[in-house]
């Protein structure tokens, strides 16, 4: 997912990343968040160049069935993720700073479509698509994040738009 500005709206999409630019995961903060009884490892984006590029160009059998991304944001926003460059489908849930998920998507390998979170959000998880609703987990279900996840600060709503989910 790549990170420019629109006008006001932060957009995570595309700009600059090539077809074959992508995170080292295993470099990358890791952590865990369980969501009812399920716990997901994460690689943790959190810096401009880890968001901007996500889980661009990762093949699908390099992504484990309880593995993931979160996406750590510096305050509430709108956010919109699209999947340029991203080579399997995967599942979004929007998270808002107290934990919450505010909405769920199943998005596209390859897609240019936006998916937005409609309601402001912190964190974005990303994980296999279709591993949320196997295990019915849903829109109002609460993340448990692994200790120093959750950074401190604001947690102040400001709109914002992101298209592409680590692509």
């Amino acid at each position: 997912m790549a990170i420019g500005c629109l006008g006001s709206s932060l957009v995570l999409g595309c700009s600059g990343v090539g077809q074959d630019q992508r995170n080292d995961r295993s470099t990358m903060e890791q952590g865990t968040v369980t969501i009812k009884a399920q716990t997901f490892k994460v690689a943790v984006a959190r810096t401009s160049e880890e968001l901007r590029i996500g889980l661009m160009n990762v093949e699908p059998d390099e992504l484990g069935q309880d593995e993931g991304m979160l996406f750590v944001f510096p305050r509430e926003q709108l956010l919109s993720f699209w999947m340029k460059n991203t080579l399997m489908p995967l599942d979004v849930a929007y998270v808002d700073a107290g934990g919450t998920i505010v909405r769920i998507h199943t998005m596209k390998a390859l897609d240019l479509s936006s998916y937005p979170s409609g309601q402001p959000a912190r964190y974005a998880l990303e994980v296999h698509a279709g591993r949320l609703a196997a295990l019915s987990i849903r829109e109002g279900d609460v993340l448990q994040f692994s200790e120093g996840i959750p950074e401190a600060g604001t947690s102040s709503t400001k709109t914002g738009k992101m298209n592409g989910p680590g692509r």
